[in-house]
C-alpha cells in the first residue's frame, strides 16, 4: 500500500512535467482571507479542489506550472460563507404557495410580493387552488405569520372560504405552527370534540380551531395537506433548487439542520451532493423525534459512516421549545408580554439527558434549538450534570437560536465549554413584534446577545434558519451589526457587532460550532478552496450597507458557479 502510494505521487509529479497544469491560481481584486497570518492577498493557488496558498502571484508562481484564472480580478473573494442553521426543504417549499408577509426570491430569481394581510393570503390561495387539475389534490402553503396581522389567529373557517372539499395546510413562518382547514381535520380525525391536546386549541364549539402547534400533531395532519413525506425532509429536485439559493447568498457549507435521514432520504442526498456540478457541501443533522434516544445514537453513529465530503452526517439536533413568535417557546418568569400561556416542551428532561450522556459517549455533536430562556437553562444544567459524569474534551455542543438566553446563562455557557448559534435575523423581521407583544421592550433589547457572546468568550455563528427566513449571511451579518427592526428602529444598540466580528461569525465562527473550522472559514493552505465571489467589500463600506453586498456566486472545492446561471 505504502508503494502504491508513492507510485500515485510520482505519476502526478510527471503529468505536472509533461506539461499539464495542476495549479489554479486565481486572480482578485483583494481576498479577504479570515487569516490573522496572512489576512489580505491578491492570489490564491488551488490544486485538486484544495488551497496550496495565498500571496502574491510571485510567491505562488514557485509552486510550478500554473493556469492563472484572471475571472476575479475586479472582484472581492472571502472565504465560502458558512450557513450554520438552515433547512434544505426550503428548496422544495418553492413549489407551494407561498403567503409570507415580506418579498422573497425564490431559487430562480423570481421576486414573490409579500401579503400584508389575510385576505390578500387568502386571495392568494385561491388563484393556486383554482389552477390545481386534481381535485382531491391538497394545497399546501407555506411562511404565514399572523402576527402580522394584529396577531389574529388563521382558523379553519378562513381556510374553508378557499375550499371545503380540499385538504389545505399552510406552514406558519417558525416552522412550528401548521394552519388547516376543515377537510383536513376530518382526514385527520380530529374534528371532533373532546381533543385534548396543548398543540390544539379549541374554538367556543369546542372543536380545534385549525392551528396545530409542535411536530407531535403537525405531522398526523400534514400528510393530508401535502406534507406527505417528513414535512423537515427535502426531495431530489428541492434539494438541487436550494444548492441554486445557496450559490446565491454566497454560501458554499450548509446546515440542513432537522433531517430524521430515512434510508432513503439519506440516499438521495448523497447522490445529489456528488453530483458534479452540485454547489455546497450540505451538513445534515439526525433530528431527535420520533426515535427513543439509544435508537437516535445508533442512527447518528450508522450514517456518520456514510459522510462524504459534501455530504456531512453523524450530528444530532434536539428541539427543546417552540417559537416565541408562535408563543411556544419556553419562557422564564415573566413570562409573555401579553398574557400568553406559556409555550411547549418537545422534549422530556429525561430523554434530553439521555441523548446528551450518549453523544458524548460516541462523540457526536450536539445542536440544541432553545429559543426561550427556560429552554436554554434546562439545557445548561443537562450539559453540566452530563459532563460531571463524562469529562468531555472539546465537545462543542452548540444552543440554537438561543434568543432570550441573558449574561448570567452566557457565563454559565462559557464554563461548560458551549458554543452558540444566535438568530440575529430575527431582530429585522420580528422585533417590532417582541417589543409591541411577545416579550416586552426591555427583554426585546437584549435577545441574541451577539455583543454578549462575545464578551464571555463563547464561540458564536450567526444564522437565517432558512426557509423561516431567507438564506443570505451577509444580511444576517447586517442585522447582527446593526439590528435595525422592519420598523427602522436600532433595537438594542449595546449588542451590536463590527463588522470584522459579524464575518467571522459568517465564517469561521459558524464553521467552527460545526467542527469543521479546520477545512472550510479562511483561505488559507491545507483547506478546501471555497470562496464567495463578491462585487463589492464589505471590509470598506459602512456597516450600515453590508446587506447590500452584490454576490456574483461562489467557488466550492475549486469548481466555480455563477448566481446568474444557478
Amino acid at each position: 500500500m505504502v508503494r502504491q502510494n508513492a507510485l500515485s505521487f510520482l505519476n502526478k509529479g510527471q503529468d505536472h512535467e509533461r506539461g499539464t497544469p495542476v495549479i489554479t491560481i486565481f486572480q482578485a481584486k483583494k481576498i479577504i482571507t479570515m487569516n490573522p497570518a496572512r489576512p489580505e492577498a491578491t492570489h490564491v493557488a488551488v490544486r485538486d479542489g484544495m488551497i496550496i496558498g495565498t500571496g502574491t502571484l510571485k510567491e505562488l508562481s514557485l509552486w510550478g506550472q500554473h493556469e492563472l484564472n484572471k475571472d476575479f480580478a475586479d472582484k472581492i473573494l472571502m472565504p465560502g460563507l458558512v450557513e450554520g442553521h438552515s433547512h434544505t426543504m426550503e428548496g422544495t417549499l418553492w413549489r407551494y404557495t407561498y403567503c409570507g408577509y415580506f418579498d422573497r426570491v425564490d431559487p430562480n430569481g423570481k421576486t414573490w410580493t409579500g401579503l400584508k394581510d389575510i385576505d390578500a393570503v387568502l386571495d392568494r390561495l385561491t388563484d393556486a387552488e383554482q389552477a390545481l387539475e386534481d381535485p382531491n389534490a391538497p394545497l399546501p402553503g407555506w411562511q404565514i405569520d399572523p402576527i402580522y396581522f394584529d396577531n389574529r389567529r388563521v382558523t379553519r373557517a378562513d381556510l374553508d372560504q378557499v375550499s371545503t372539499t380540499r385538504p389545505i395546510g399552510i406552514m406558519h413562518a417558525s416552522g412550528h405552527i401548521l394552519n388547516v382547514n376543515t377537510k383536513a381535520l376530518e382526514l385527520a380525525g380530529l374534528l371532533k370534540p373532546g381533543v385534548n391536546h396543548p398543540g390544539v386549541p379549541l374554538g367556543k364549539d369546542g372543536l380545534p380551531t385549525g392551528e396545530l402547534k409542535g411536530p407531535e400533531i403537525m405531522t398526523p395532519v400534514g400528510i393530508h395537506v401535502g406534507f406527505d413525506r417528513d414535512m423537515l425532509a427535502c426531495d431530489e429536485r428541492g434539494l438541487r433548487d436550494f444548492g441554486k439559493l445557496c450559490v446565491r447568498a454566497g454560501v458554499t457549507t450548509v446546515t440542513d439542520l432537522a433531517a430524521r435521514m430515512s434510508d432513503d432520504v439519506a440516499d438521495m442526498m448523497l447522490r445529489v451532493t456528488s453530483e458534479p456540478r452540485y454547489p455546497a457541501r450540505v451538513m445534515a443533522l439526525r433530528f431527535f423525534h420520533g426515535l427513543p434516544p439509544k435508537d437516535l445514537i445508533d442512527h447518528a453513529i450508522s450514517l456518520r459512516a456514510r459522510s462524504t465530503d459534501r455530504m456531512r452526517l453523524g450530528a444530532i439536533k434536539v428541539v427543546a421549545d417552540g417559537s416565541i413568535q408562535g408563543f411556544s417557546a419556553r419562557l422564564r418568569a415573566p413570562g409573555y408580554f401579553n398574557g400568553a400561556p406559556n409555550g411547549l416542551w418537545y422534549i422530556s428532561p429525561e430523554q434530553m439527558r439521555e441523548i446528551y450522556d450518549l453523544a458524548l459517549e460516541n462523540n457526536l455533536l450536539v445542536h440544541t434549538h432553545t429559543n426561550g430562556d427556560q429552554a436554554t437553562q434546562l439545557a445548561i444544567e443537562t450539559l453540566e450534570a452530563a459532563l460531571d459524569q463524562r469529562p468531555t474534551h472539546d465537545h462543542r455542543f452548540t444552543l440554537q437560536h438561543c434568543q432570550l438566553a441573558d449574561a448570567a446563562q452566557f457565563q454559565q455557557m462559557a464554563k461548560l465549554g458551549m458554543c452558540v448559534n444566535l438568530f440575529a435575523n430575527h431582530h429585522f423581521f420580528w422585533g417590532d413584534e417582541h417589543y409591541r407583544l411577545t416579550v416586552g421592550p426591555e427583554r426585546a433589547e437584549r435577545m441574541n446577545a451577539c455583543r454578549t457572546a462575545l464578551a464571555n468568550d463563547i464561540p458564536m455563528g450567526i444564522h437565517s434558519d432558512a426557509p423561516i427566513t431567507p438564506l443570505g449571511p451577509l444580511f444576517t451579518a447586517w442585522c447582527a451589526v446593526n439590528r435595525i427592526t422592519a420598523s427602522g428602529r436600532v433595537q438594542g444598540d449595546f449588542e451590536c457587532i463590527s463588522v470584522e466580528d459579524a464575518l467571522y461569525a459568517i465564517t469561521l465562527g459558524a464553521a467552527y460550532t460545526l467542527k469543521l473550522d479546520g477545512e472550510i472559514g479562511s483561505i488559507e493552505a491545507g483547506k478546501h478552496a471555497d470562496f464567495a465571489v463578491l462585487e463589492d467589500d464589505p471590509t470598506e463600506i459602512d456597516g450600515a450597507d453590508l446587506k447590500d453586498v452584490r454576490v456574483w456566486g461562489t467557488v466550492q472545492a475549486g469548481r466555480v458557479f455563477e448566481a446568474q446561471g444557478a
